[in-house]
């Protein structure tokens, strides 16, 4: 066997690195890139373009469609950083397929993203719309829920309430003695070199006076942010003062505890994105991040809504999603489905116990959704209940919930809401990678979700045509 050896394909890689290869000849035909080069001139780009009306002149800048097609589907592929995306454009088949020889650096492809993010609802929009001419939207079963995406904001950048007042302190009595120290070096000057400028300020002055205006403008934000919640505590509690007096009630229990309008001492806020909030993450442990919320739909997995929140739980979003899908639904032309006679018909909308409340029950029913919230985590294979008998008048919403949730087609809904709504979120962290927010703040966060749901319809859409082509 000595001196014998296996026989291997040849390879030159001399030759390779000189061999020039066309993308649509080396990728397979119904790759996602050439899915997208096709869809996305057709949808309607003009809030994009409308940016670059308003100033005609200096050097061309990048194609429109080509920028769009390149962010959407560096989205869809999970490769989110600019820089990636950049260094892809010079590496990758599929992003050369897009740019061609010219390649947009990091800068433009972040410029790109911060200056068009208004124009990302839009773009939403036009993909759910063709999500709907497909027959992709059937509105059998809305499920909502929510994930934690982490902030581009970092945990070591961030400062209390109580140590604010102590550093702002700290500070002032360091600008106070270097200001002394100034003037002593003037006095000194002056009498040795005569007159001078004067107007220079030292390099530890200058450090210490922004961060002491930082910190006072973090700790203005976080007595801010207490006073409101003080205030809309202040006007609950007025209100259901004013009910019970116009019903002849007496307050019930005990008196509530003073509203504090002042923060706590260990309330933080972040340095590099304010507007982050500090979450518990699924891994127990705490983290500067937003919450996404969701709005999917039962037939393929398309997200018909997609919204960003501060709130920290699910209490108050139900009614705001579902509101926001039916604006979604009419804007994108997707028609609700209507009765015999016309009307439009409640449209089944499941939860988890986490958006559950009398007034989003009050609330969903109102606009004309057909609520199945949890009132409790539910038990796996429990039995429905087969007499499916009315419940009494005089039950309260949660035990109405309750029962409504035990019918046969209750079961069925909120049974199907964990093969909807809670895959979209695993595809798009797991699958894709995309755990965290590169943009900053509640307005650009929101902006660069509905970048993130968008492209995960158009996987859909992708998916559906080649499925239909091989068949």
């Amino acid at each position: 066997m000595e001196g014998r050896r296996k026989s291997y394909r040849t390879w030159d890689p001399q030759h390779n690195g000189d061999d020039a290869i066309a993308p649509r000849e080396a990728l397979p035909e119904g790759d996602l890139v050439f899915f997208l080069i096709d869809l996305i001139p057709q949808l309607d780009l003009g809030p994009f373009h409308a940016y670059y009306a308003r100033d005609l002149r200096g050097q061309p800048p990048f194609d429109v469609t080509m920028m769009v097609t390149l962010l959407v589907y560096a989205y869809a592929v999970g490769v989110c950083s600019s820089r990636k995306i950049a260094a892809a454009c010079e590496r990758n088949l599929a992003f050369r397929a897009i740019v061609g020889d010219d390649v947009p650096d990091f800068r433009t492809i972040s410029d790109f993203r911060k200056l068009h993010t208004t124009a990302l609802k839009p773009l939403f929009l036009e993909v759910l719309r063709v999500a709907g001419e497909l027959g992709m939207v059937k509105l059998g079963n809305l499920s909502t829920d929510g994930t934690k995406m982490r902030a581009n904001a970092s945990r070591h950048k961030a400062m209390s309430y109580g140590y604010m007042a102590k550093e702002i302190a700290r500070l002032e009595a360091e600008v106070e003695r270097l200001l002394r120290d100034a003037e002593r070096s003037d006095a000194e000057q002056d009498a040795a070199l005569g007159g001078r400028r004067g107007d220079e300020l030292p390099d530890e002055l200058k450090r210490r006076e922004d961060r002491l205006a930082k910190i006072r403008a973090a700790k203005a934000r976080l007595e801010a942010e207490a006073r409101a919640r003080a205030e809309a505590e202040q006007r609950r509690r007025d209100e259901a003062q004013a009910r019970r007096e116009a019903e002849g009630r007496k307050r019930p229990g005990k008196e509530p505890a003073p509203i504090e309008w002042s923060p706590e001492e260990k309330a933080q806020t972040n340095f590099t994105d304010p507007e982050a909030k500090i979450m518990k993450q699924s891994n127990k442990g705490f983290d500067y991040s937003y919450n996404a919320q969701a709005v999917v739909d039962g037939e393929d997995q398309i997200i018909v809504a997609a919204e960003v929140t501060q709130a920290t739980n699910d209490k108050q979003q139900a009614v705001p999603m579902a509101q926001a899908a039916l604006e979604n639904l009419e804007a994108a032309g997707i028609e609700r489905p209507r009765g015999a006679d016309g009307s439009a018909v409640p449209i089944p909308n499941t939860a988890d116990t986490g958006y559950f409340s009398e007034g989003a029950v009050a609330g969903l029913v109102e606009i004309g959704i057909d609520p199945y919230l949890a009132v409790e985590r539910q038990k796996h294979h429990e039995e429905p209940d087969p007499s499916e008998s009315p419940v009494p008048s005089s039950a309260s919403v949660k035990e109405q919930m309750r029962a409504k949730l035990q019918t046969a087609t209750g079961k069925v809904l909120y049974a199907a809401r964990k093969q909807i709504v809670e895959p979209v979120f695993g595809q798009t962290k797991s699958a894709r990678g995309i755990r965290q927010f590169l943009l900053r703040g509640l307005e650009k966060v929101s902006a660069e979700w509905q970048l993130i749901c968008l492209s995960h319809n158009l996987l859909k859409i992708w998916r559906r045509s080649r499925a239909a082509g091989e068949s």
